[in-house]
């Protein structure tokens, strides 16, 4: 398998389950993110703060439903177009690239991710990933 693996479509084929959109400590939005959204949506970012936000630490993340399931999702996401930065992202976070052995765990949940990928693959992807993804999403504050 190892030297199988080139790219990120190696070990992860997004199934469009929605299990992303659960669980996981919520998705968090950067200041960007929460600018778009409250567009979309055709509200003001406070007031997308104040109505579909909470605090974790000194961020903030999108709520949950009842079911878990973030408020956005019904079927698809509803904000697709103008999701955010770590929702752009999955499975390819920023931690990966330094704690590549949560990649194994985040693959029990996610039928897209390939479980058992070596380590050094799983880092130097996510760091591409990450690349690309920045490079595309040059107004990004995830660093």
């Amino acid at each position: 398998m190892d030297s199988e693996i080139i790219s990120a479509s190696d070990i992860f084929n997004c199934t469009q389950c929605g299990q992303c959109c659960s669980g996981f400590g919520g998705t968090y939005v950067n200041d960007v993110d929460i600018q778009r959204i409250a567009a979309f949506i055709g509200c003001e970012p406070t007031t997308f703060i104040e109505q579909y936000c909470n605090r974790s630490g000194s961020r903030w993340v999108i709520r949950q439903a009842e079911n878990g399931l973030c408020i956005f999702f019904d079927k698809n996401c509803t904000i697709h177009p103008v999701k955010p930065y770590m929702c752009r992202a999955w499975p390819f976070l920023r931690t990966l690239i330094k704690n590549p052995e949560n990649w194994d765990a985040m693959a029990r949940s996610c039928p897209g991710m390939q479980p058992g990928v070596p380590e050094k693959h799983v880092s130097r992807i996510a760091a591409k990933e990450v690349e690309r993804l920045d490079a595309s999403y040059p107004f990004s504050t995830q660093k």
